[in-house]
């Protein structure tokens, strides 16, 4: 058996890990760390999880007994404790924070999106997970990047439920204020765009147009419906053969000639694409679980491929049927 560990346990993304761990036939959790919650037990937190385990968190991470660690931490808490501690060479790290999203050479860490990173993901001994809304971009543009046919400004609208706000409560967090209501956040600005842009210049290196992304949060827990437009020449025969050839071998990534909705993806690792011409212009609907493949389904789609498993394996999930 693998054995993991989860440092920062008590969110939402780490609830949705250990649920997938504890359901991966080759993984034992070795320790869930939680300073807050050292002690109890971990369905006191994530009570969707009671009659699924007995583990407790705990206030140790005894590093040199596990074989992979998935940091679950805040923003800047990941590289702080990578910093702070003494990582055996061994030891695989999956991070699920935006701390070394960006390649850089003061870290070795891979860029974890599979249907871009396949051959470095399956060597990586470090690994950051992408973002949520960095995925459903990314996963709409590539394909175009990869034909060299992002020449113009690009478009996106996105709206993301409320857990991808974390598990704080927050001002614009809190149900009567999000019930019955959408608000735009970060516009032109968000952090997910350096990614984006990253990982259209690798296929794309002369790629120099803006990404006009508007965030915003819908009034909804989980998901993200992405809406990205361009102008692009090629047909909508083309265009569907492009997206289809570029996506034949992924593993959970889907083109369909049908205007997908949010509940086809919501709780599944599934990002469903819709490309559509209108006029001059190409439309990509994009969605996904925000909580799956925007973040702990992806991380163990990536630890599958690092450890030479079956992508699949924990996570044939099943959209709910309403």
């Amino acid at each position: 058996m693998i054995k993991a560990g989860i440092i920062g346990g008590a969110g939402y993304t780490a609830g949705e890990l250990i649920r997938l761990l504890i359901n991966h036939p080759e993984v034992d959790i070795h320790f869930v760390h939680s300073v807050s919650n050292a002690g109890n037990k971990i369905t006191d937190v994530h009570g969707g999880l009671l009659g699924e385990t007995e583990l407790l968190f705990s206030d140790r991470y005894p590093l040199e007994e596990i074989d992979v660690l998935f940091l679950c931490s805040a923003h800047g808490d990941s590289k702080r404790f990578v910093d702070e501690n003494n990582i055996p060479p061994q030891l695989k790290l999956i991070d699920l924070s935006t701390d070394y999203r960006q390649a850089r050479s003061d870290h070795d860490f891979v860029y974890g999106l599979p249907e871009l990173n396949m051959a470095q993901i399956r060597n990586a001994q470090h690994l950051a997970n992408p973002g949520c809304f960095a995925t459903a971009i990314q996963l709409a543009l590539l394909p175009l990047a990869s034909a060299q046919l992002l020449h113009d400004e690009i478009h996106v609208h996105a709206v993301t439920g409320s857990t991808g706000a974390g598990v704080k409560p927050t001002a614009t967090g809190h149900f009567s204020w999000r019930d019955n209501n959408l608000s735009i956040y970060k516009p032109f600005e968000h952090q997910h765009l350096s990614e984006i842009r990253q990982s259209i210049r690798q296929l794309q290196p002369d790629f120099d147009r803006a990404v006009n992304f508007i965030p915003l949060r819908g009034d909804f827990p989980r998901g993200i419906f992405a809406s990205v437009y361009l102008p692009c020449a090629l047909s909508a025969e083309s265009i569907m053969t492009l997206y289809r050839q570029y996506y034949q071998n992924a593993a959970f990534t889907f083109v369909t000639d049908k205007n997908p909705d949010l509940k086809a993806v919501v709780n599944t690792n599934k990002c469903i694409l819709f490309p559509e011409k209108h006029g001059d212009k190409l439309l990509i609907v994009s969605v996904i679980d925000n909580l799956l493949k925007g973040a702990s389904g992806q991380a163990v789609q990536n630890f599958n491929l690092m450890f030479g498993l079956d992508e699949h394996t924990a996570l044939r999930l099943k959209p709910s049927a309403f």
